[in-house]
């Protein structure tokens, strides 16, 4: 379980450096709405990447000690993605609806990344 948290917290770190980015780009451009979207996303996205590995680390701990699991919180995790695209679509002169949807899926992108830059570091030794 140790890997799990080193790579979650690596994670963390480059979705903390993408929203400062996303930050810089609200504050400092005339494209507020759509560095919104993907602070809204981004931010639902790494919740939701959080909640996974806290669930996955609840089923490890589970299995060692024989106890029942219940779930890995599939429900808790749509329910926060289904509430980021009502507010975009409730508020869209504030929130750019497709950069919503990229923000949210901005957590697969950052472990496929970070899969391929350790598996060439690997590779490589």
């Amino acid at each position: 379980m140790p890997e799990l948290q080193l790579m979650f917290n690596r994670h963390r770190k480059y979705m903390l450096y993408l929203l400062s980015l996303y930050v810089l780009g609200w504050g400092f451009t005339q494209y507020q709405s759509v560095f919104l979207g993907l602070i809204l996303g981004t931010t639902i996205s790494l919740y939701n990447h959080w909640l996974m590995v806290r669930r996955t680390k609840r089923f490890g701990e589970a299995m060692e000690t024989g106890k029942s699991f219940r779930s890995f919180g599939t429900v808790t995790r749509m329910v926060a993605a289904v509430l980021a695209v009502m507010i975009a679509t409730k508020y869209p002169e504030y929130f750019n609806f497709l950069c919503v949807i990229l923000g949210l899926v901005t957590s697969y992108v950052v472990i496929m990344i970070d899969f391929i830059i350790h598996h060439i570091i690997q590779t490589h030794k």
